[in-house]
Protein backbone atom coordinates (compact mmCIF):
# COMPACT_ATOMS: atom_id res chain seq x y z
CA UNK A 1 0.00 0.00 0.00
CA UNK A 2 2.32 2.47 1.39
CA UNK A 3 0.48 4.97 -0.43
CA UNK A 4 -2.46 7.21 -0.22
CA UNK A 5 -5.15 4.68 -0.49
CA UNK A 6 -5.75 1.39 1.69
CA UNK A 7 -5.65 -1.89 -0.17
CA UNK A 8 -9.51 -3.85 0.20
CA UNK A 9 -12.33 -4.82 -1.66
CA UNK A 10 -15.74 -3.49 -2.32
CA UNK A 11 -18.24 -4.51 -5.21
CA UNK A 12 -18.98 -7.83 -6.27
CA UNK A 13 -17.93 -8.84 -3.07
CA UNK A 14 -19.31 -12.24 -3.20
CA UNK A 15 -18.52 -13.14 -6.51
CA UNK A 16 -14.87 -12.61 -6.09
CA UNK A 17 -14.55 -14.52 -2.39
CA UNK A 18 -15.82 -17.48 -4.04
CA UNK A 19 -13.09 -17.13 -7.47
CA UNK A 20 -10.47 -15.68 -4.87
CA UNK A 21 -7.62 -18.55 -4.96
CA UNK A 22 -9.02 -20.55 -7.39
CA UNK A 23 -6.13 -21.37 -9.55
CA UNK A 24 -3.67 -20.41 -6.21
CA UNK A 25 -2.87 -24.46 -5.99
CA UNK A 26 -0.93 -24.37 -9.68
CA UNK A 27 1.60 -21.68 -7.95
CA UNK A 28 4.57 -22.55 -6.51
CA UNK A 29 8.24 -20.94 -5.48
CA UNK A 30 10.34 -23.01 -8.05
CA UNK A 31 8.12 -22.47 -11.15
CA UNK A 32 10.54 -20.99 -12.73
CA UNK A 33 13.38 -23.40 -11.87
CA UNK A 34 14.65 -24.40 -14.68
CA UNK A 35 12.70 -22.29 -17.50
CA UNK A 36 14.71 -19.05 -15.76
CA UNK A 37 16.32 -20.41 -12.79
CA UNK A 38 17.69 -16.41 -12.80
CA UNK A 39 14.46 -14.68 -12.02
CA UNK A 40 14.96 -13.53 -8.38
CA UNK A 41 18.88 -11.90 -9.23
CA UNK A 42 17.78 -10.45 -12.54
CA UNK A 43 14.53 -8.71 -10.98
CA UNK A 44 16.23 -8.49 -7.67
CA UNK A 45 19.26 -6.37 -9.37
CA UNK A 46 16.79 -3.70 -11.12
CA UNK A 47 15.11 -3.24 -7.63
CA UNK A 48 17.90 -3.10 -5.79
CA UNK A 49 19.27 -0.40 -7.67
CA UNK A 50 16.02 1.56 -7.91
CA UNK A 51 16.12 1.87 -4.57
CA UNK A 52 18.91 2.45 -3.81
CA UNK A 53 18.36 5.43 -6.27
CA UNK A 54 15.22 6.47 -4.43
CA UNK A 55 13.98 4.99 -1.37
CA UNK A 56 10.30 5.58 -2.19
CA UNK A 57 10.58 3.62 -4.87
CA UNK A 58 10.17 0.29 -3.08
CA UNK A 59 7.10 1.90 -1.06
CA UNK A 60 5.98 2.37 -4.92
CA UNK A 61 6.34 -0.91 -6.21
CA UNK A 62 5.35 -3.08 -3.07
CA UNK A 63 1.55 -0.62 -4.00
CA UNK A 64 1.51 -1.82 -7.11
CA UNK A 65 1.72 -5.30 -6.69
CA UNK A 66 -1.35 -4.94 -3.85
CA UNK A 67 -3.40 -2.29 -6.47
CA UNK A 68 -2.69 -5.34 -9.29
CA UNK A 69 -4.16 -7.89 -7.28
CA UNK A 70 -7.15 -6.25 -5.83
CA UNK A 71 -8.46 -5.57 -8.82
CA UNK A 72 -9.64 -8.45 -10.77
CA UNK A 73 -6.41 -10.55 -9.15
CA UNK A 74 -2.90 -10.99 -9.40
CA UNK A 75 -2.56 -10.63 -13.35
CA UNK A 76 -0.49 -7.56 -14.24
CA UNK A 77 -3.59 -5.54 -15.53
CA UNK A 78 -2.36 -2.49 -13.37
CA UNK A 79 0.44 -2.37 -15.98
CA UNK A 80 -1.55 -2.12 -19.05
CA UNK A 81 -1.41 1.41 -20.77
CA UNK A 82 -5.18 2.04 -22.44
CA UNK A 83 -5.72 0.83 -26.01
CA UNK A 84 -7.94 1.10 -29.35
CA UNK A 85 -10.28 -1.23 -27.03
CA UNK A 86 -10.03 -1.13 -23.29
CA UNK A 87 -9.05 1.85 -21.08
CA UNK A 88 -6.57 0.77 -18.51
CA UNK A 89 -6.56 0.83 -14.63
CA UNK A 90 -3.84 3.61 -14.33
CA UNK A 91 -6.47 6.88 -14.86
CA UNK A 92 -9.08 5.34 -12.32
CA UNK A 93 -9.55 7.43 -9.14
CA UNK A 94 -7.33 5.97 -6.73
CA UNK A 95 -4.17 5.28 -9.52
CA UNK A 96 -4.31 8.78 -11.05
CA UNK A 97 -1.09 10.64 -10.63
CA UNK A 98 -0.65 8.21 -7.96
CA UNK A 99 0.52 4.63 -8.33
CA UNK A 100 4.57 4.81 -9.93
CA UNK A 101 7.53 2.79 -10.68
CA UNK A 102 6.21 1.50 -14.20
CA UNK A 103 9.80 2.28 -15.73
CA UNK A 104 11.34 0.19 -13.19
CA UNK A 105 9.09 -2.65 -14.11
CA UNK A 106 9.61 -1.80 -17.52
CA UNK A 107 13.63 -2.27 -16.93
CA UNK A 108 13.12 -5.54 -15.10
CA UNK A 109 10.92 -7.07 -17.65
CA UNK A 110 13.75 -6.30 -20.78
CA UNK A 111 16.35 -7.71 -18.40
CA UNK A 112 14.04 -10.80 -17.95
CA UNK A 113 13.33 -11.14 -21.36
CA UNK A 114 17.06 -10.95 -22.16
CA UNK A 115 17.61 -13.59 -19.54
CA UNK A 116 14.57 -15.36 -20.28
CA UNK A 117 12.68 -14.63 -23.47
CA UNK A 118 8.81 -15.76 -23.46
CA UNK A 119 8.48 -17.50 -19.85
CA UNK A 120 8.32 -15.35 -17.29
CA UNK A 121 4.57 -13.04 -16.41
CA UNK A 122 4.24 -9.15 -15.87
CA UNK A 123 2.59 -10.56 -12.86
CA UNK A 124 5.17 -12.59 -11.69
CA UNK A 125 7.45 -9.74 -11.89
CA UNK A 126 4.92 -7.58 -9.87
CA UNK A 127 5.19 -10.49 -7.08
CA UNK A 128 8.85 -10.69 -7.23
CA UNK A 129 9.54 -6.73 -7.33
CA UNK A 130 7.35 -6.36 -4.14
CA UNK A 131 9.39 -8.74 -1.90
CA UNK A 132 13.02 -7.47 -3.18
CA UNK A 133 11.41 -3.83 -2.48
CA UNK A 134 10.45 -4.78 1.08
CA UNK A 135 14.04 -6.69 1.68
CA UNK A 136 15.92 -3.74 0.28
CA UNK A 137 14.24 -1.97 2.87
CA UNK A 138 14.90 -4.11 5.99
CA UNK A 139 11.87 -5.67 5.87
CA UNK A 140 11.47 -9.43 5.85
CA UNK A 141 11.41 -12.11 2.98
CA UNK A 142 8.84 -15.06 1.74
CA UNK A 143 8.57 -17.45 -0.15
CA UNK A 144 6.37 -15.88 -3.57
CA UNK A 145 4.59 -18.37 -5.48
CA UNK A 146 5.17 -17.91 -8.96
CA UNK A 147 3.04 -19.28 -12.19
CA UNK A 148 0.96 -16.27 -12.74
CA UNK A 149 0.02 -15.28 -16.48
CA UNK A 150 -0.94 -11.63 -17.65
CA UNK A 151 -4.43 -10.53 -18.87
CA UNK A 152 -4.99 -9.83 -22.05
CA UNK A 153 -7.34 -6.89 -20.68
CA UNK A 154 -7.63 -4.37 -17.73
CA UNK A 155 -10.76 -2.03 -16.71
CA UNK A 156 -11.22 1.47 -15.30
CA UNK A 157 -14.52 0.29 -13.93
CA UNK A 158 -13.63 -2.04 -11.85
CA UNK A 159 -10.77 0.16 -10.74
CA UNK A 160 -13.05 2.46 -10.16
CA UNK A 161 -15.45 0.35 -8.56
CA UNK A 162 -14.67 0.99 -5.06
CA UNK A 163 -11.79 -2.09 -5.33
CA UNK A 164 -9.25 0.76 -3.99
CA UNK A 165 -11.15 3.09 -1.23
CA UNK A 166 -10.35 6.05 0.01
CA UNK A 167 -8.41 6.92 2.83
CA UNK A 168 -11.75 8.05 4.79
CA UNK A 169 -12.62 3.86 5.36
CA UNK A 170 -14.06 3.12 8.26
CA UNK A 171 -12.80 -0.18 10.44
CA UNK A 172 -16.06 -2.14 9.41
CA UNK A 173 -15.20 -1.51 5.44
CA UNK A 174 -11.58 -2.63 5.61
CA UNK A 175 -12.48 -5.61 7.31
CA UNK A 176 -15.71 -6.77 5.06
CA UNK A 177 -13.82 -5.74 1.87
CA UNK A 178 -10.91 -7.99 2.76
CA UNK A 179 -12.98 -10.88 3.51
CA UNK A 180 -14.19 -10.43 0.14
CA UNK A 181 -10.97 -12.03 -1.24
CA UNK A 182 -10.02 -14.22 1.39
CA UNK A 183 -8.02 -12.41 3.58
CA UNK A 184 -9.00 -12.28 7.01
CA UNK A 185 -8.69 -9.23 9.59
CA UNK A 186 -5.53 -10.17 10.51
CA UNK A 187 -4.41 -10.04 7.18
CA UNK A 188 -5.72 -7.02 6.80
CA UNK A 189 -3.55 -5.42 10.27
CA UNK A 190 -0.30 -6.76 8.85
CA UNK A 191 -0.86 -5.47 4.95
CA UNK A 192 -1.70 -2.08 6.30
CA UNK A 193 2.23 -2.27 8.04
CA UNK A 194 3.02 -1.34 4.46
CA UNK A 195 2.57 2.08 5.37
CA UNK A 196 5.59 1.87 7.18
CA UNK A 197 7.26 2.93 4.45
CA UNK A 198 6.27 5.35 1.46
CA UNK A 199 4.41 8.54 1.37
CA UNK A 200 1.11 10.35 0.69
CA UNK A 201 -0.48 13.30 -0.99
CA UNK A 202 -2.04 16.20 0.87
CA UNK A 203 -4.81 15.58 -0.59
CA UNK A 204 -5.17 12.35 1.11
CA UNK A 205 -4.77 13.78 4.63
CA UNK A 206 -6.15 17.25 4.75
CA UNK A 207 -9.41 16.29 5.88
CA UNK A 208 -7.86 14.73 8.82
CA UNK A 209 -4.82 16.89 9.77
CA UNK A 210 -7.67 19.49 10.13
CA UNK A 211 -10.73 18.24 11.57
CA UNK A 212 -10.59 15.09 13.24
CA UNK A 213 -9.69 15.03 17.27
CA UNK A 214 -8.33 11.09 17.79
CA UNK A 215 -4.96 12.65 16.31
CA UNK A 216 -1.89 13.65 18.33
CA UNK A 217 -2.06 17.73 18.06
CA UNK A 218 2.12 18.30 17.50
CA UNK A 219 1.66 15.65 14.47
CA UNK A 220 -1.29 17.19 13.35
CA UNK A 221 0.16 21.18 13.20
CA UNK A 222 3.74 19.66 12.03
CA UNK A 223 1.55 18.19 8.57
CA UNK A 224 -0.40 21.08 8.37
CA UNK A 225 2.99 23.50 7.62
CA UNK A 226 3.44 21.37 4.35
CA UNK A 227 -0.82 21.27 3.76
CA UNK A 228 -2.30 24.16 3.93
CA UNK A 229 -6.60 23.98 4.86
CA UNK A 230 -7.16 25.53 1.06
CA UNK A 231 -8.13 23.25 -1.56
CA UNK A 232 -5.87 23.02 -4.49
CA UNK A 233 -2.97 24.58 -2.05
CA UNK A 234 -0.27 22.20 -2.12
CA UNK A 235 -2.59 19.22 -3.18
CA UNK A 236 0.54 17.31 -4.20
CA UNK A 237 3.01 18.00 -1.57
CA UNK A 238 4.10 14.93 0.45
CA UNK A 239 3.99 13.60 3.84
CA UNK A 240 5.77 10.21 4.92
CA UNK A 241 2.92 7.57 6.14
CA UNK A 242 5.29 6.39 8.82
CA UNK A 243 6.37 9.72 10.90
CA UNK A 244 9.61 7.78 12.67
CA UNK A 245 11.30 5.70 10.01
CA UNK A 246 9.74 6.53 6.52
CA UNK A 247 12.41 4.66 4.64
CA UNK A 248 13.13 1.45 6.74
CA UNK A 249 10.65 -1.24 6.52
CA UNK A 250 10.00 -2.07 10.45
CA UNK A 251 7.08 -1.39 13.32
CA UNK A 252 7.31 1.85 13.75
CA UNK A 253 4.23 2.57 11.42
CA UNK A 254 1.69 0.51 14.50
CA UNK A 255 3.86 2.61 17.15
CA UNK A 256 2.75 5.80 15.40
CA UNK A 257 -0.74 4.62 15.35
CA UNK A 258 -0.86 3.90 19.05
CA UNK A 259 0.51 7.33 19.67
CA UNK A 260 -2.20 8.58 17.22
CA UNK A 261 -0.17 9.49 14.44
CA UNK A 262 -1.85 7.86 11.69
CA UNK A 263 -1.67 10.04 8.64
CA UNK A 264 -4.46 8.90 6.80
CA UNK A 265 -8.06 8.00 8.84
CA UNK A 266 -7.96 4.36 7.43
CA UNK A 267 -4.38 4.09 9.11
CA UNK A 268 -6.00 5.79 12.72
CA UNK A 269 -9.44 3.86 12.53
CA UNK A 270 -6.78 0.26 13.25
CA UNK A 271 -6.36 1.93 16.26
CA UNK A 272 -9.09 3.59 17.32
CA UNK A 273 -10.78 1.71 19.98
CA UNK A 274 -11.99 -1.46 18.32
CA UNK A 275 -11.79 -4.60 17.45
CA UNK A 276 -8.09 -4.18 15.88
CA UNK A 277 -6.52 -2.12 18.86
CA UNK A 278 -4.65 -5.16 20.43
CA UNK A 279 -3.43 -6.10 17.25
CA UNK A 280 -1.76 -3.29 16.66
CA UNK A 281 -0.30 -3.11 19.72
CA UNK A 282 1.13 -6.53 19.79
CA UNK A 283 2.71 -5.41 16.04
CA UNK A 284 3.91 -1.98 17.92
CA UNK A 285 5.59 -4.28 20.39
CA UNK A 286 7.19 -7.37 18.57
CA UNK A 287 8.41 -6.43 15.29
CA UNK A 288 9.33 -10.01 14.74
CA UNK A 289 5.26 -10.88 15.29
CA UNK A 290 4.90 -8.11 12.50
CA UNK A 291 7.17 -9.61 10.06
CA UNK A 292 5.40 -13.04 10.02
CA UNK A 293 2.86 -11.72 9.76
CA UNK A 294 3.21 -9.62 7.03
CA UNK A 295 5.05 -12.21 5.33
CA UNK A 296 2.04 -14.92 5.51
CA UNK A 297 -0.44 -12.32 4.14
CA UNK A 298 1.67 -11.43 1.49
CA UNK A 299 1.85 -14.86 0.34
CA UNK A 300 -2.69 -15.41 0.74
CA UNK A 301 -2.85 -12.03 -1.20
CA UNK A 302 -0.51 -12.97 -4.15
CA UNK A 303 -3.06 -16.12 -4.41
CA UNK A 304 -5.89 -13.98 -5.11
CA UNK A 305 -7.59 -15.29 -8.54
CA UNK A 306 -4.06 -15.74 -10.48
CA UNK A 307 -4.46 -16.54 -14.19
CA UNK A 308 -2.66 -19.67 -14.49
CA UNK A 309 -2.21 -22.55 -17.25
CA UNK A 310 -3.61 -21.16 -20.80
CA UNK A 311 -5.11 -18.15 -19.34
CA UNK A 312 -3.88 -15.16 -20.45
CA UNK A 313 -0.36 -14.57 -21.71
CA UNK A 314 2.91 -14.34 -21.20
CA UNK A 315 3.08 -10.41 -22.26
CA UNK A 316 6.16 -9.55 -24.11
CA UNK A 317 5.56 -5.77 -23.15
CA UNK A 318 4.44 -5.36 -20.04
CA UNK A 319 2.73 -2.30 -21.01
CA UNK A 320 0.63 -3.68 -23.90
CA UNK A 321 -1.05 -7.39 -24.92
CA UNK A 322 1.03 -9.45 -27.51
CA UNK A 323 -2.36 -8.87 -29.91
Amino acid sequence: MASSYIISFALVACTLFLMSGTSSAQLNHNFYSKSCPKVFDVVGSVVRAAVAKEKRMGASLLRLHFHDCFVNGCDGSVLLDDTSSFTGEKTARPNNNSIRGFNVIDDAKKKVESACPGVVSCADILAISALESVLALGGPTWQVKLGRRDSKTASLAAANSGVIPPPTSTLANLINRFQAVGLNTKDMVALSGSHTIGQARCTSFRARIYNDTNIDSTFAKSRQATCPRATGSGDNNLAPLDVKTPTYFDNSYYQGLVSQKGLLRSDQQLHNGGSTDSLVETYSKNPKTFFADFAAAMVKMGDVRPLTGSAGEIRKNCRVPNS
